[in-house]
């Protein structure tokens, strides 16, 4: 009996091993697969994320300020837009950046030129003729006080039109025709598409002075025959005078557009879709940039920072404008020289610029 006791106890004891040695089997091989995915997550975080998307190794500058950043209008795309990237760069980066309204381009470099702005957003055009001084800035002078920190998007030149029979520039020969404030970025854009097809603004057409809003009234009522709007396409404007009448684009033709480059090389050749208006076809015309500058005096740490919180969490910027920033269109400014900050940026995302 003793013996068959001792036999029984003999094998609970050997089972009882091996299922120790199994559970310690199983927990091992549990530890390798924990060690194999963080280790697999560490991989993934030197070059991209788990789901397969970019992960940047940059990382923002320390010392930052505490700097304002002048926009356009409240119910315009630069001081939306302008808003959100503000807010980023200070979620993200050691700079906190104020975006305040203003009176658009021409009064963002004015601003930076008297010290109450560090940042502001400016048209291309208006940027080459505050550097240069000229149109706008002839009579005052040249501001040269700024350089780039990055092109965002583009803002097309659209000529409207609601008669079927306006279908070239050319068309536009002794018609009325809005072509924005004297003096302004939309005005001048006018007269330069106008002159590459030969027309002078003052004799060749009627002109009006019209904001975008009161154009397409004129349009609606029949009071002119054609708008000049530079503005990122879709525009409200636009849209609305849509919903009522049928609207048509006149498009460019590549040999007057690469004229008109040669002439200004702050315009790049562009494209409206069909389907954002609902026109028979594509559109070919001219953009120009929306551009971010900075004054020379900026921290490079603050400008590098200003480019971090803008384009290394693109996924998070809240507004449809943060889908156009590409680094190559921001790198392309070629009027004006870029901020050191910038070239800085730019140099670590593999990306050379040309600095002021």
């Amino acid at each position: 009996m003793k013996k068959k006791v001792s036999l029984i106890l003999a094998l609970i004891l050997a089972l009882s091993l091996a299922l120790s040695a199994c559970s310690s089997s199983s927990s091992d091989n549990d530890a390798d697969e924990t060690t194999t995915e963080a280790a697999a997550e560490t991989t993934a975080a030197d070059g991209e994320t788990s789901d397969g998307t970019e992960s940047s190794s940059l990382t923002p500058k320390d010392g930052g300020s505490s700097l304002t950043f002048t926009t356009g209008g409240e119910t315009g795309t630069y001081y939306a837009f302008g808003n959100v990237i503000a807010n980023k760069i200070g979620d993200l980066t050691s700079t906190t950046i104020t975006a305040i309204s203003s009176g658009g381009s021409a009064a963002n470099i004015q601003a930076l030129e008297d010290g109450d702005a560090q940042f502001g957003f400016v048209q291309s055009d208006v940027m080459s003729y505050a550097y240069n001084g000229e149109r706008t800035f002839e009579e005052s002078g040249a501001v040269t006080s700024f350089s780039v920190v990055a092109s965002l998007y583009l803002e097309q030149v659209q000529i409207i039109t609601v008669d079927p029979d306006i279908q070239t520039v050319a068309d536009l020969e002794g018609k009325k025709v809005s072509i924005g404030a004297s003096g302004s970025g939309v005005y001048y854009n006018a007269v330069d598409i106008l002159a590459a097809y030969g027309l002078d603004a003052d004799t060749d057409i009627i002109p009006t002075y019209q904001s975008f809003s009161d154009s397409a009234e004129a349009l609606k009522d029949g009071q002119i025959d054609a708008a000049f709007v530079v503005a990122g396409a879709p525009t409200t404007a636009v849209t609305d005078l849509a919903a009522s009448r049928d609207v048509y684009l006149v498009s460019l033709d590549e040999e007057h557009i690469a004229t008109l480059i040669e002439d200004n090389p702050f315009y790049t050749a562009d494209t409206i879709a069909a389907d954002v208006y609902g026109t028979d076809e594509d559109v070919t015309t001219v953009a120009i940039s929306a551009v971010v500058i900075a004054r020379d005096d900026v921290s490079n740490e603050d400008v590098y920072n200003f480019l971090y919180g803008t384009f290394e969490d693109i996924a998070n910027l809240s507004h449809a404008k943060a889908e156009e920033l590409d680094l190559d269109f921001a790198s392309s400014i070629t009027s004006v020289g870029y901020h050191p900050g910038a070239v800085e940026y730019f140099a670590d995302k593999g990306i050379t610029v040309s600095a002021k």
